[in-house]
């Protein structure tokens, strides 16, 4: 077993060696309260071209950068990454792909160096890209921003409806001595589902990650993360999550690598939960005895979905009925003489015998009232379990999703 040591950092995307991320404003968005300009263009610049690695949305319209990415650049290695917010390009068909080629051609020419560039859109559906404002950002680019505020310009930039920006940076430790750092930034707060969630994620890493490893450790990672949390059960068409390893502190541990890929991912996850569009509490639905995984996750996607639950939780209320009947419904072996339910480890139901006294629930309903807890289901059939992260759904979802292109 590898011996290392991970230790929170400054800096963000921007705190491994050699990327340089920032962030300005095209005026895609509407000016601030004080007037001043709204950050909504983003750049993520390498100084040497490396081979990405992504995993994308299962919604089957996907959108035109993706497509992008999919025709033109994957396999291929590129050095740079262009973000915009407030339109998404997607379901806009050939031309939107053609005017991210158009936009991408403008930005080499400005800037001949760069190699097989990457575009990601997030935004509103269904609109063409404002191609011109985009590319008259461009001017504003300093491509080797290394001031202490660049990583915070650029996860800013890329937010949509998201009331914070989500960013981390880990250096790892290794046992001789070595390290290596792994910074990302992401965004998502609305059209969250446990099929990658409505979101775009961006990790940068000087490791020296074999390519054989970065792509299955990605996914791996992702499955316990971003595959794993719901806002609304909304799957968007622009989910993408980009690694990029430029092997630059000449360290590597798998072991390591994996944990620390893991916590980035884990934490950027549970902020998009948290800041879920409206949402004023995290909760892990933890399920455990199942007949499988498959089910296990089936249980567990299915309660972090279910708007019964997800109302429930929004007014305090401990209503293990929702989520009996949640499990019950949801296609999953489970039977009323080996399910229990916790409210953490409040037990309100326990294999048939209803425990939720005048005391039990008072206990419970305090669990509710924590910004985060877990609510537990052990169905007593196999040894499946698996953990998914929900919040609760509320008056302030509906306002912001009213509106949204207002």
């Amino acid at each position: 077993m590898s011996k290392f040591e991970i230790f929170p950092i400054q800096g963000g995307i921007n705190a491994p060696k050699g990327f340089y991320a920032d962030g300005v404003s095209a005026g895609l968005k509407s000016p601030l309260e004080n007037g001043a300009p709204a950050l909504d263009v983003a750049f993520i610049h390498f100084e040497e071209p490396l081979m990405p690695f992504a995993i994308f949305t299962s919604n089957r319209f996907q959108a035109a950068p993706i497509v992008h990415f999919k025709q033109f650049v994957q396999g291929k290695k590129s050095n740079f990454v262009l973000i915009n917010t407030k339109n998404a390009n997607a379901m806009t068909g050939q031309k939107g792909v053609q005017d991210v080629q158009e936009i991408l051609h403008t930005l080499q020419k400005k800037f001949p160096h760069i190699q097989n560039p990457i575009m990601s859109s997030t935004g509103v559906i269904g609109q063409y890209l404002p191609k011109e404002k985009i590319i008259s950002s461009f001017e504003s680019f300093c491509l080797y921003a290394n001031d202490p505020q660049a990583h915070s310009r650029a996860a800013d930039a890329i937010r949509t409806t998201d009331s914070f920006s989500k960013e981390i940076a880990l250096r790892v430790e290794l046992e001789s001595g070595e390290s290596f750092c792994i910074g990302a930034m992401a965004k998502g707060a609305g059209m969250i589902e446990p099929a990658l969630a409505t979101m775009l994620c961006y990790i940068t890493t000087d490791a020296c990650v074999p390519d054989s490893h970065a792509e299955s450790l990605l996914k791996e990672c992702a499955h316990t993360t971003f595959n794993a949390i719901s806002v609304d059960g909304d799957t968007s068409t622009n989910d993408s999550v980009f690694l990029f390893a430029n092997h630059k502190s000449g360290a590597y541990d798998e072991e390591a690598f994996k944990e620390a890929l893991r916590l980035v991912m884990h934490k950027l996850a549970t902020d998009i939960v948290r800041d879920g569009e409206g949402a004023t509490k995290l909760v892990a639905f933890e399920v455990k005895g199942a007949l499988n995984e498959q089910e296990a996750i089936k249980a567990a996607k299915a309660l972090t979905n279910s708007p019964l639950v997800k109302t429930a939780i929004f007014g305090g209320d401990p209503n293990w009925g929702r989520i009996a009947s949640t499990i019950g419904s949801c296609g999953v072996m489970a039977k009323e003489e080996t399910l229990k339910i916790y409210f953490n480890d409040v037990l309100v139901f326990d294999c048939e015998k209803i425990l939720f006294d005048e005391a039990n629930e008072k206990l419970a309903a305090e669990v509710m009232k924590q910004e985060s807890f877990r609510i537990v289901c052990d169905l007593g059939i196999g040894e499946g379990s698996f953990k998914a992260y929900g919040c609760d759904l509320g008056h302030e979802y509906v306002k912001i999703n009213a509106d949204y292109r207002s």
